[in-house]
């Protein structure tokens, strides 16, 4: 089964790090018609190790998720900028967590059923 990203309510946004390159930050910083330093502070944080990760936001299913997902709509909001990782996500096709919510909501005769996990 390939996984349909408009049907997930976003789990992978929800992850608690969304790794961001020089290049990512630079993009977003085009997008919104930025400076690369206002970007950086605007949308990014240190956090696990890493330089730039994108800030999140309360979220409420999963606790927090990223700053740029729309949490009433559950979608990105910034599809075309969004940074390399979430354009490589799944990676081989399938996404784990796509196929156990299809089957969740199959179980749960519910399209609109969304298993939780707590990814805080």
């Amino acid at each position: 089964m390939q996984y349909d990203c408009k049907k997930c309510p976003g789990y992978c946004c929800s992850y608690p790090l969304i790794a961001l390159d020089k290049r990512d930050v630079e993009r977003l910083a085009r997008y919104h018609k930025l400076s690369f330093e206002a970007a950086r502070r605007a949308f990014t944080r240190e956090a696990h190790g890493r330089k730039y990760a994108m800030k999140r936001k309360r979220d409420r299913y999963y606790g927090a998720i990223c700053r740029f997902f729309d949490t009433t709509k559950r979608h990105c909001t910034i599809y075309e900028a969004r940074p390399a990782v979430c354009r490589s996500f799944p990676g081989k096709g399938r996404c784990g967590y796509y196929d156990f919510l299809s089957f969740e909501r199959r179980a749960q005769e519910d399209p609109e059923f969304v298993a939780l996990t707590d990814n805080r």
